[in-house]
C-alpha cells in the first residue's frame, strides 16, 4: 500500500495530534486557572478579608485548591514593594487580579491588560481608572468605598462623644492616595464645628508612635484615625496607643471597634471583599470588567464599644446609642 507523500505527512501529523491531545487535556485539567489577590496590607491583620473574598468566589462555585488557584501577594504596608510584587504576580499568568487600590494601580502601571477588580477608596472616575461607574469601559471594575467622603461624618460623631473637646487629633497616612482629600474634608468640617485640629501624617510604626507623643504634648482630647490600608494593618497597635494615651478615637472599620477602639463609622469591609470575590468569579466565568458596574455600598454602620467608653470615662448619650447599628459591651 503506497501513500501519496502529502497524505502520508498529513496522516503522521494526525497521529501526532491525536497522541498529544489527551496530554494537553490532562495538563489543562491538572492546572486550574489562577486568580491573583494583591494587597498593600498584611496577611496577619487582613486575613479575614481574604476569607471573605473566597466566600465571594464560592458564589461561582470556585474553590481555592480545587478548581482555581489563588495567588496571594501582601506588601506588608510597604508601598515600594508593590511594583516588584505586581511583576511577580503577572508572571503567574492570572486570569484576573483582585485587590485594593494601591496594588491594582501597581498592576496597571506594568501595562498588563489582565482583568482587574479593585477596591476604590475614592471616585474611580476621577482617578482615571474607569469611564463611568455604570459602565467602566476598560479592564478595571470593583467596589467604590466612599472612604474619602466619610471623614467629616466621623469627626461630627466624635464631637458628639466628646462635646467639650476643643482640640481633636487627626492621624492621616502620609503615603495614601486620598490623604489630601481627607485632610481638606476634615478641616472644612472642623471649621463648621468650631474645633481645632492637630493634624499629623505618618507612614511607619516609628512615626505613629511619635504622632501619639505629639497628641499628648499638645493636649488633644480625642482622635480621628483616617482611612488607610496601612492603618488597617496596624489596627491593634493603634487601638493600644489610643487606650494608653486615654484618647477616645473613631476609626473607619468595625474591626477597630471590635479590637477595643471606641467607635467606627463606615460600611462593612468584609461585605465589600465578598463582593470583590463575587466579581472576580464572574469575570473568570466570562463576564467583562467593562460591563460590570462599579459596586457602591448603600449601608453605613456606626459601631460603639461601651466597654472602651467606660474605661476612658466617656459617657455615650442615649441618642447616639440609639443611632448605633452595633453596641459592643
Amino acid at each position: 500500500m503506497h501513500f501519496h507523500p502529502l497524505k502520508r505527512r498529513d496522516f503522521i501529523t494526525l497521529l501526532g495530534g491525536a497522541a498529544a491531545w489527551p496530554l494537553a487535556a490532562q495538563a489543562q485539567q491538572s492546572a486550574p486557572p489562577v486568580i491573583g489577590f494583591f494587597h498593600i496590607g498584611s496577611k496577619d491583620a487582613l486575613g479575614h478579608l481574604a476569607a471573605a473574598f473566597k466566600r465571594g468566589l464560592a458564589e461561582s462555585d470556585l474553590v481555592d485548591g480545587h478548581n482555581v488557584t489563588i495567588e496571594f501577594r501582601w506588601a506588608e504596608g510597604q508601598l515600594d514593594r508593590l511594583p516588584a510584587l505586581a511583576t511577580e504576580l503577572i508572571a503567574r499568568r492570572p486570569s484576573v487580579i483582585a485587590g485594593n487600590s494601591p496594588a491594582i494601580v501597581a498592576v496597571k502601571g506594568t501595562g498588563a491588560t489582565i482583568p482587574l477588580v479593585s477596591m476604590f477608596p475614592s471616585d474611580p472616575v476621577k482617578l482615571g481608572l474607569v469611564e463611568s461607574l455604570r459602565r467602566p469601559g476598560g479592564n478595571v471594575t470593583g467596589v467604590y468605598l466612599f472612604t474619602t467622603g466619610l471623614e467629616a461624618k466621623r469627626l461630627g460623631l466624635l464631637r458628639d462623644v466628646v462635646p467639650r473637646a476643643s482640640t481633636i487629633a487627626v492621624l492621616l497616612d502620609a503615603n495614601f492616595e486620598t490623604t489630601e482629600a481627607q485632610a481638606r474634608d476634615v478641616q472644612q468640617a472642623a471649621a463648621g464645628l468650631g474645633v481645632q485640629l492637630l493634624l499629623v501624617r505618618a507612614h511607619s510604626d516609628r512615626q505613629i508612635e511619635a504622632a501619639f507623643g505629639t497628641f499628648a504634648e499638645r493636649g488633644a482630647a480625642a482622635l480621628l484615625v483616617g482611612a488607610s490600608p496601612f492603618f488597617n494593618s496596624r489596627r491593634d497597635r493603634l487601638v493600644v496607643l489610643a487606650a494608653r494615651h486615654k484618647l477616645p478615637a473613631i476609626y473607619e472599620w468595625r474591626e477597630f471597634a471590635a479590637a477595643g477602639g471606641l467607635a467606627s463609622y463606615g460600611h462593612s469591609i468584609v461585605e465589600s471583599y465578598r463582593q470583590l470575590g463575587s466579581y472576580a468569579g464572574r469575570i473568570l466565568k466570562g463576564a467583562k470588567p467593562a460591563d460590570l458596574p462599579v459596586i457602591q455600598p448603600s449601608k453605613f454602620e456606626l459601631v460603639i464599644n461601651l466597654k472602651t467608653a467606660k474605661s476612658l470615662g466617656v459617657s455615650i448619650s442615649g441618642d447616639l446609642l440609639t443611632l448605633a447599628d452595633e453596641v459592643i459591651e
